[in-house]
């Protein structure tokens, strides 16, 4: 699973985009040899999922910025151009979908799953 990232690089991202953009060149690696294994290789690239960690950050970066949690919670999705933050069944329900029947067909694939963050197909 790799970030939105690999999609948008920043300047400030830029170590996490690199290390996203492997991810997603490995799983198309793997799913070259695996057309020829009969096994899958996809992966997903989710968008700012509200999990532990990021709860310990947003706590830490609020407090650092003068303004409360549910302020920060607030100001991080609208910066990326999104209404909330994922959660993380969505990412599960994503997942899910690959490895049930109706995606046998599907390999190759790098699926982002941001709420709108990164716009495009």
């Amino acid at each position: 699973m790799s970030g939105s990232a690999a999609f948008d690089p920043q300047p400030v991202f830029a170590a996490v985009a690199v290390i996203n953009a492997a991810i997603n060149a490995l799983a198309k690696s793997f799913a070259e040899q695996g057309i020829k294994d009969g096994v899958q290789a996809n992966s997903v690239s989710p968008g700012a999922v509200m999990t532990g960690r990021r709860r310990a950050f947003l706590e830490k970066w609020a407090s650092a910025q003068n303004m409360t949690l549910e302020e920060a919670m607030s100001r991080f999705p609208q910066q990326a151009g999104s209404t909330r933050f994922g959660k993380p069944e969505e990412i599960a329900d994503l997942i899910a979908y690959f490895v049930s029947p109706a995606a046998k067909w599907m390999t190759g694939a790098a699926v982002r799953i941001d709420g709108g963050e990164i716009k495009g197909v």
